[in-house]
């Protein structure tokens, strides 16, 4: 961003007036890194150690895990130390820095949850041609590719959005720094940015989302055709978790950037949601909702109780 006041830092509003609350406020989120930090490693260590789980859902609901522990990683320490410590001012590298990580995380996240779809797609629709499909040297190809992408689109955004001009402000009305406060204290947009900006919702948003509806529509089609109730409720079952989990994320996520600049507070709220508290639900309902998961889990830990024993 062109600094044009000689402004050297940002200072992030949200919470800052929020004196009585802090303690509230701080437990609140300190709980939610915890839980989110614990039950996502323990389902990444969990498909890790069981073989049964060496499946191409599971290499992805692990990435998954991984998104979801970064993603809290990058917002709440920061968030928890500003609050702490009462300084809410944040340089230009750390700003930038987090806007890079949140953006990476966020679109790594976005480009997974279409994989995933298109996982169960072809589960569902072409079973036949699944294991080649969808086979180890495909699999590790793809999440290689979601992460190589995310990096280059995170390293283009932010170099776009340096380019902006500053508009004589440098307040963040944001617990953290993201693409849309960073925009909302700008005077004028670069061509560049416009272009990076309209290729990456494009790619990273409007592509996977309509893949994923487009997936998930040839997949009800077939499982409403199916005859016999025990296969339709498998099939349902292995779907419910991810579709809870799609719309969970891209309902708060969608309401928090098409909200009215001037609601603040609504804002934060849905930033909140699909920032933390998103990530600390993704494994939940996954664990809960797929049998697999949920028995090498309740295996791992009957396992180390007899072992202590």
């Amino acid at each position: 961003m062109k600094n044009e006041t000689s402004i050297k830092y940002f200072y992030l509003l949200s919470f800052s007036g929020e004196t009585r609350s802090k303690p509230f406020i701080t437990a609140f989120f300190f709980l939610i890194y915890v839980v989110g930090v614990l039950i996502n490693s323990s389902i990444i260590t969990v498909i890790c150690l069981e073989v049964q789980l060496h499946k191409p859902m599971y290499l992805f609901i692990g990435n998954l895990s991984i998104v979801d522990i970064l993603f809290t990683s990058v917002t709440i320490p920061k968030l928890l130390h500003m609050i702490l410590s009462g300084n809410h001012i944040v340089s230009f590298l750390q700003c930038y820095t987090q806007l890079y990580c949140y953006v990476t995380v966020g679109t790594a996240e976005e480009t997974l949850l279409f994989v995933m779809a298109y996982d169960r797609y072809v589960a569902i629709c072409n079973p036949l041609h699944y294991p080649l499909i969808l086979n180890s040297r495909n699999c590790s190809l793809m999440t290689i590719g979601i992460w190589a992408a995310a990096l280059l689109n995170s390293l283009l955004f932010v170099t776009s959005v340096l380019h902006l001009s500053s508009c004589h402000s440098n307040i963040i009305h944001q617990f953290f720094c993201d693409a849309k406060s960073l925009t909302q204290i700008t005077c004028s947009t670069t061509q560049q940015f416009l272009i990076v900006n309209s290729v990456e919702m494009l790619l990273f948003a409007f592509i996977p989302l309509t893949g994923t509806f487009t997936s998930y529509f040839k997949i009800f089609s077939v499982i409403f055709k199916m005859k016999i109730k025990e296969n339709q409720k498998k099939a349902f079952s292995t779907c419910s978790s991810h579709v809870t989990v799609i719309s969970i994320f891209y309902v708060s996520c969608i309401s928090s950037y098409l909200n009215p600049h001037y609601s603040e507070v609504l804002d934060s709220v849905f930033t909140i949601i699909y920032t933390t508290i998103v990530p600390m639900v993704n494994p939940i309902i996954y664990s809960l909702q797929n049998s697999n998961v949920k028995t090498a889990m309740l295996g791992s830990v009957k396992g180390k109780c007899f072992r202590k024993r």
